[in-house]
C-alpha cells in the first residue's frame, strides 16, 4: 500500500505517490484543483491505481511557522478530502518545497517556462520524501 502526497495549490495540485515500502517518493502528475475536490472518476482511479491508503498534504506555514489563510483553507480542503475518499489525511510542512523544486529543475536544465508544468510535482515528492524519512523509523501500523 502507498502514500500519495498533494501539494494543493488553488488551480493546480502536484501528485507524488511512494512506492509500496513506503520508502521512496516517486513525483507523479499535475491535476487541477477542482478534480480533487469534486471527486472525479480520474483522481479516484489514480487511488485505486497506486492502492494509496493514506494522503499527506503539504501544510504551507509562514518562514517562522505560524499558519495563516492559505494553511487554513488548506486544512479545510484536507478535512474535505478525507470525508470525500475515506482515507486518513496527515500534515507536512511544505515551507520551501517549491523553491527547492526549482533549484532542482534549474540544476537539470529546466528554464522558468518550462519548469511551470512540472515545479508542483516535484514538490508534492520533496514533500512526500521528507515525511516518509520523518516517519520511516515508526512502525507502520502508527503512521
Amino acid at each position: 500500500m502507498s502514500v500519495m502526497a498533494l501539494d494543493l495549490g488553488e488551480k493546480r495540485t502536484g501528485l507524488a505517490v511512494s512506492d509500496p515500502a513506503r520508502r521512496i517518493a516517486h513525483p507523479l502528475k499535475i491535476v487541477p484543483t477542482h478534480e480533487v475536490l469534486d471527486k472525479a472518476p480520474s483522481f479516484r482511479r489514480l487511488l485505486e491505481d497506486y492502492a494509496v491508503e493514506r494522503l499527506v498534504v503539504g501544510l504551507p506555514l509562514s518562514l517562522d511557522g505560524t499558519e495563516h489563510a492559505q494553511a487554513r483553507r488548506i486544512q479545510s480542503q484536507a478535512r474535505q478530502l478525507e470525508q470525500l475518499y475515506g482515507l486518513p489525511v496527515e500534515f507536512t510542512d511544505e515551507r520551501l518545497s517549491s523553491v527547492e523544486a526549482k533549484r532542482v529543475l534549474r540544476q537539470l536544465g529546466y528554464n522558468e517556462r518550462e519548469m511551470r508544468g512540472r515545479t508542483d510535482k516535484i514538490a508534492a515528492g520533496i514533500l512526500l520524501q521528507t515525511w516518509l524519512d520523518a516517519t520511516s523509523s515508526l512502525p507502520r501500523e502508527t503512521v
